[in-house]
């Protein structure tokens, strides 16, 4: 019997002992809200370089594990975190949102509305919100839809497109009151339309009713340019070289070219989508650059991004500042191909681009052109002023 005791004593130390002890590791770890904090700190420390990916693994861990009061904190590290620490929060927060419900239990339903009603927030993080609230609210949260068709958030502005667009598509072609409730839908849903898909199908909807759409102004396309050269680019050895246009714009100025003297002439296009066909308004040269300028007025100091698509090298600058470059030849091209942030001051803004073309024969190598347009950081056009010096 002291044997038994003895042992049974024993057992009951030995638990005591594993109690206190996770409990003091409990203790030395921190409340939950700063464990969480520290995790989110490691991966947000991450970098592309791999400093500090051994930290932020352990520390994707720990966040995996947490309960649903993390969701929240998650959610606005997201605002600041570098693309790589975003890919690892987003999916600490896939991990828990999807044990939780799968355990039965809520998940922090009206927090998440009011994050998500808070347009200053990053459209990638409202959109994140979004989707877990349609599986868990679907009904609550598809009520806010048609509220999102002048969002900053291109998804979620996309998500009330297709919503005007299936009401449209919906209603019956008999009627003329009807029809003329169908030719209003497409209208609004014009007005939030930035996704090249939707628009295609709001201008194809819209011609059967003889209204056709300006689309370099709704998307901002610019279609006026003032162009120079060829200058050489044999060998492709001219994208480093600073011809003039690059110490200073002078559009009376003529310059040494590839062929001979070369000054500055004004070109538009009148392509539906903004495309200038170097190559046919300049000619086919090969082993060849161009320069095109052209001013932006803007009442105020905005931010705003420029979007192009080309095949070509390019360069690009802003008010003399180059803000971007990519020294690549004959790449396939799409709409919104290259984002580049970019801030307009009041008053003119001078935009220069480059655009060099190399000497390869094949057909798909023929291409040299470019397509520009400015929108707001969110794919909405930026309007010039109708009257600006």
């Amino acid at each position: 019997m002291t044997e038994s005791r003895s042992t049974l004593c024993g057992v009951v130390v030995l638990i005591s002992c594993g109690c206190l002890i996770a409990l003091q590791e409990r203790v030395a770890a921190g409340p939950p809200a700063e464990e969480v904090s520290a995790a989110i700190l490691r991966i947000q420390e991450v970098s592309g370089q791999a400093e500090g990916h051994v930290a932020a693994r352990q520390a994707i861990q720990t966040l995996q594990s947490q309960d649903a009061s993390a969701l929240l904190p998650i959610l606005q590290a997201l605002e600041t975190a570098n693309p790589l620490s975003a890919n690892w929060l987003r999916n600490a927060f896939e991990t828990i949102a999807a044990r939780t419900v799968k355990q039965g239990q809520p998940l922090p339903v009206d927090e998440m509305f009011a994050f998500l009603g808070e347009k200053s927030h990053n459209p990638k993080s409202r959109r994140l919100t979004f989707e877990w609230l349609r599986r868990v609210a679907g009904e609550r949260t598809n009520s806010l839809i048609p509220g999102f068709l002048n969002d900053p958030s291109d998804e979620l502005r996309r998500e009330a497109v297709a919503r005007l667009l299936e009401e449209a598509s919906a209603i019956p072609a008999t009627e003329a009151s009807a029809q003329s409730r169908r030719r209003e839908l497409y209208q609004q849903a014009l007005t939030g339309a930035s996704d090249d898909d939707q628009v295609r199908k709001i201008v194809a909807a819209l011609k059967e009713y003889d209204i056709s759409v300006d689309l370099p102004r709704h998307y901002g396309l610019l279609t006026d340019w003032y162009l120079i050269g060829p200058f050489d680019n044999k060998n492709e050895s001219g994208f480093p070289v600073v011809y003039p246009p690059e110490q200073q714009v002078d559009l009376a100025g003529e310059y040494a070219g590839q062929l001979g003297p070369v000054t500055w002439q004004q070109y538009s296009t009148d392509d539906s989508y903004g495309t200038m066909d170097l190559a046919k308004l300049v000619g086919p040269h090969k082993g060849a650059i161009l320069y095109a300028c052209t001013d932006f007025p803007s009442e105020t100091a905005q931010p705003v991004e420029f979007r192009l698509a080309t095949p070509n090298a390019w360069k690009l600058w802003l008010n003399g500042e180059l803000l971007f470059e990519r020294e690549e030849y004959h790449r396939g091209t799409f709409f919104d191909q290259y984002r580049v942030p970019a801030k307009l001051k009041p008053g003119k803004n001078q935009i220069l681009l480059k655009i060099c073309q190399n000497e390869q024969e094949q057909s798909w190598a023929q291409d040299w052109k470019i397509q520009f347009r400015v929108c707001n950081p969110f794919g909405m056009a930026v309007s010039q002023p109708e009257q600006a010096e």
